[in-house]
């Protein structure tokens, strides 16, 4: 029995945490059984027709077969391309750019559970790395034909054709660093190199282990290292005058502005992401212990803590604003936008963004930066390290060292100025 490795890496069903849809963070990807990541090595019979080695069954259908092109059932059965245009599947795991990236990104989602964000970037930087490898392989051929003195059409800048299949065998260490060298000759950052070879090391692992690649190519792929540029955040005392502006507002008993305030409450006191602050449902919110549920990154759950002045504001809030705003058709969330929908993640940066600005001598604040001034002034606090990761959520100690590095810059600051000798 001769071995192939399909093309489509299908037939599982994908593992990986569902959402309920009633907390508006549902991944609404439909699921088509065919991107699927898990993969047979299949062979071939006496007959020459494509059979799973270890089952005896017939093979996937390969890239480029449409519903209903499976010819028979039963051993023996055979598919056929539905166009001209489309490629059959050769060994290796050769296929269209689009045939790998669709089956990549029902892993991220559906297996990884990756943010939208993170899916989408990780494909973009995928797509490129197969351009990259089209092309590579394509002027190797034509350098090839024009040696030989074969005669060839492609002139020196024709890339290849948009349905030509890529091998995934072809994709070496080498390639991926031509592939990263080109990028920085186009002027990407550090810190886009950096995801770029992340986005690359998790491509070439999956597709190692699916079969569509022999080996895991990126598997000794180094990361640039990120410069960390210091977020700006604001002092304790700015931070106390952009809520006490707020709760001022507040106290006047307009929903929005009851609204607004208890969300620079919460972003300031649990340090929470400003699409997980707005995905919190009126469940997710104990009382007694004073704590809400979070859903991160990658469908993480963890759970976050917050003060009394935050209590207070959430207390009014569900007294008298979100029943003025909540209408038949609202979700079950606890944070409201005008027309009694979710709170969309863009106007509450606009909240964070008016209520910082109208404090002199603030910095231009996102809701990102209400997170950084929260981990900061926790570790000026005192709080150790370990506790400050868990509460940010961070999956390792090491994105929870840069506010260390702003604790020692304002260390220093206050050095040089106070020490008579700095």
């Amino acid at each position: 029995m001769t071995g192939t490795f399909p093309t489509d890496g299908s037939t599982g069903r994908p593992h990986g945490a569902s959402r309920s849809p009633g907390r508006g963070r549902s991944r609404e990807f439909p699921f088509d059984p065919v991107t699927s990541s898990r993969s047979a090595f299949t062979g071939t019979d006496d007959a020459g027709a494509p059979t799973t080695a270890h089952q005896g069954v017939p093979a996937p259908r390969g890239a480029g077969d449409g519903p209903g092109n499976r010819l028979g059932g039963g051993p023996g059965a055979a598919s056929v391309p539905t166009g001209g245009s489309a490629a059959v599947a050769g060994p290796t795991g050769s296929a269209p750019v689009a045939s790998h990236l669709d089956a990549f990104a029902a892993h991220l989602r559906y297996e990884r559970a990756l943010s939208p964000h993170t899916v989408r970037a990780y494909l973009g930087d995928v797509a490129t790395l197969l351009d990259h490898l089209r092309g590579r392989d394509t002027g190797a051929d034509a350098a090839a034909d024009t040696g030989s003195g074969a005669a060839t059409s492609a002139g020196p800048d024709d890339g290849p054709a948009p349905d030509a299949p890529v091998d995934l065998a072809d994709l070496d260490l080498a390639g991926l660093r031509s592939w990263l060298a080109e990028g920085r000759a186009r002027g990407a950052s550090r810190t886009t190199l950096a995801r770029r070879a992340a986005a690359a090391r998790t491509f070439t692992a999956w597709a190692a282990r699916t079969g569509r690649a022999p080996t895991d190519a990126g598997a000794r792929l180094a990361s640039p290292k990120a410069h960390r540029r210091l977020p700006e955040v604001l002092r304790a005392d700015q931070a106390a005058a952009a809520l006490q502006a707020a709760a001022s507002g507040a106290a006047e008993g307009d929903p929005v502005a009851l609204r607004d305030h208890l969300l620079l409450e919460l972003l300031y006191a649990t340090g929470v992401r400003v699409s997980e602050l707005c995905g919190l449902d009126v469940d997710d919110v104990d009382d007694g212990r004073r704590t809400l549920r979070v859903l991160g990154k990658g469908a993480k759950e963890r759970t976050v803590v917050y003060g009394q002045p935050a209590a207070a504001a959430l207390e009014a809030w569900r007294r008298e604003g979100r029943p003025a705003l909540a209408v038949a058709t609202s979700p079950p969330a606890l944070l409201l936008g005008a027309r009694g929908g979710r709170l969309d993640p863009r106007i509450a940066r606009t909240v964070v963004h008016d209520a910082t600005g109208a404090v002199p001598g603030a910095p231009d604040m996102a809701p990102h930066g209400l997170r950084h001034s929260a981990a900061t002034h926790l570790l000026e606090g005192g709080a150790d390290l370990r506790s400050v990761q868990e509460l940010l959520g961070h999956a390792s100690p090491a994105t929870t060292q840069l506010y260390t590095h702003v604790s020692a810059e304002r260390l220093r600051a206050i050095h040089d100025t106070a020490h008579p000798r700095a």
